[in-house]
């Protein structure tokens, strides 16, 4: 029996860092997965809403980006945009920030009933379509239409799409209190990844290269044995 490793992935499908971070660690694990093959390892999300009080109906996502991160500073955040686009390129995302920005948890609500009764493949096919039509495709992050398209693009059929999106009440206490152990935990920015380990568990903060991310799945794999 190999050992199982749990990755805990906090994220908000709203930091353009957490999706340069997903990427990366997914490159990182396909190498390792490749030369470690005792260990298996699998990623858990949980939800952060770095925009608690945004409304639904959304914002013009430039402005937001421009007046939360940098007080208004259209210079800093010409550089921004110009400086995710090459760490986007680099990973295969380009990087947009045109359309909305808007609450996102009803997003979290979606991902987290979606992971609990399809499992982790179908959990890594809905983040990967929400952070691409909101950063990619300038989509709302939290529209019906948005979450509709992610669940079909990961596995459900559009009768289970329909109802698992339009009960907004199913697993939304549920998502609010994950939201609260986060913050319980200390988490207070994302990406926050945390890899369960046989003898310890490892964190990285922030947005890593893929070279930090090998380093510690190789530590976890080398204190299983």
């Amino acid at each position: 029996m190999g050992y199982e490793s749990q990755i805990s992935f906090t994220l908000d499908t709203i930091c353009p860092w957490t999706y340069l971070a997903r990427r990366r660690l997914a490159k990182a694990l396909t190498q390792v997965r490749s030369t470690e093959p005792g260990v298996t390892f699998t990623i858990k999300y949980l939800p952060y809403q770095l925009y608690p009080n945004a409304p639904q109906e959304g914002e013009d996502k430039y402005a937001w980006y421009r007046d939360a991160r940098f007080n208004g500073d259209e210079e800093h955040m010409r550089k921004y945009v110009v400086l995710m686009t090459a760490h986007g390129k680099a990973e295969g995302i380009a990087y947009k920030f045109g359309g909305r920005v808007g609450n996102t948890l009803q997003a979290h609500r979606v991902i987290q009933l979606v992971q609990e009764t399809k499992g982790p493949d179908a959990a890594e096919k809905i983040v990967d379509s929400l952070y691409r039509q909101y950063f990619e495709e300038e989509q709302h992050p939290s529209s019906k239409e948005t979450l509709l398209k992610a669940c079909e693009e990961a596995g459900l059929g559009e009768t289970e799409a329909k109802k698992v999106v339009e009960d907004e009440d199913e697993g939304l206490m549920d998502v609010k209190m994950l939201i609260r152990e986060q913050a319980g935990n200390g988490v207070d920015a994302v990406p926050y990844v945390v890899f369960e380990g046989k003898r310890r568990d490892f964190t990285l903060e922030g947005c890593k290269e893929v070279d930090e991310y090998v380093k510690v799945l190789q530590q976890v794999a080398k204190e299983s044995g």
